[in-house]
């Protein structure tokens, strides 16, 4: 304890002025500390903000080249599609003829072989030519769990085929508007992507679940997930990792995500990859229209 002796009043009055400037400064000292702390936590909070944002518009960017990209190859398909697929049909029917010949029937493994390659040229035209295709979609309003249910027997076919297994989740969802032919094509092309990434005895898992205003089909597989540089490609026309991939599978879910005003989430680890397909609650939709 420090002690002062006082020689005259006036030594006193200034010591006790003095002591009330030094509480004052430690008083003000503290205010300005907790408005620095204050104004730095809001700092903090609207670099997160402008962080999410800046996110945000990077994805946006990327689906609007997504569709541009569409646009591109729909008009290209459009106009290319018809016209390659024409030759195709004859050349294959002249196969199938000659095929049948006694005098050519050793070489029968080749004519095989040329009619499965023009096969598979066919498929892609037909894949490439679904993404041109403007015609509009059928909506219905049902329940997803009703369409996956119609599905499951094919897709644990496909699963049992490759020695894995698929289980199917259906959760308490409201009923949507859908396509009923787009969205099991849909769900066709990211089941058997899930399948063809996984090794056997792995197991592919559809669930779906309400999300707030969203409903949420969700296909999730057990493969060793994608790489991170091929993640910013997911959904680029012809680009595949696949030894027989056209690429155009994927492509054709954005599409027709889009149609539904649907989200495509994709979320990948060394455990495995869910693609989860955000479909807007329809009714939440009507009340935005009508506002």
């Amino acid at each position: 304890m420090i002690s002062a002796k006082f020689y005259s009043v006036e030594d006193w009055e200034y010591f006790v002025n003095m002591r009330r400037e030094l509480i004052k400064l430690k008083d003000d000292r503290l205010n300005l500390q907790a408005v620095l702390e204050r104004k730095t936590k809001e700092l903090k909070i609207e670099f997160k903000k402008r962080a999410e944002i800046e996110q945000k518009l990077v994805v946006l960017e990327q689906e609007v080249a997504k569709l541009e990209r569409f646009n591109v190859i729909g008009q290209l398909a459009a106009g290319l599609g018809h016209e390659v697929r024409n030759p195709l049909t004859t050349i294959r029917g002249f196969l199938q003829m000659l095929q049948n010949k006694e005098d050519l029937h050793t070489y029968k493994s080749y004519f095989d072989l040329m009619i499965e390659e023009l096969d598979r040229a066919n498929l892609i035209i037909s894949d490439f030519l679904s993404l041109a295709k403007n015609k509009p979609s059928e909506f219905t309003r049902q329940c997803l769990n009703k369409l996956l249910e119609n599905l499951y027997p094919l897709l644990q076919a496909d699963a049992y085929s490759q020695g894995k297994k698929c289980v199917f989740e259906p959760g308490d969802i409201a009923e949507l508007d859908i396509d009923p032919n787009e969205i099991t094509q849909l769900v066709l092309n990211l089941a058997r992507n899930g399948l063809d990434a996984m090794r056997e005895d792995g197991c592919l898992t559809i669930n779906t679940f309400m999300d707030g205003r969203y409903i949420v089909l969700s296909v999730r597989d057990e493969g060793k997930g994608i790489d991170t540089k091929n993640l910013l490609k997911l959904g680029t026309p012809f680009f595949t990792t696949k030894e027989n991939g056209t690429g155009l599978g994927l492509p054709m879910c954005y599409s027709i995500a889009d149609k539904h005003n649907a989200l495509i989430d994709v979320k990948t680890g060394p455990d495995g990859t869910t693609f989860s397909v955000r479909f807007p609650h329809p009714d939440l939709m009507t009340m935005e229209i009508s506002q």
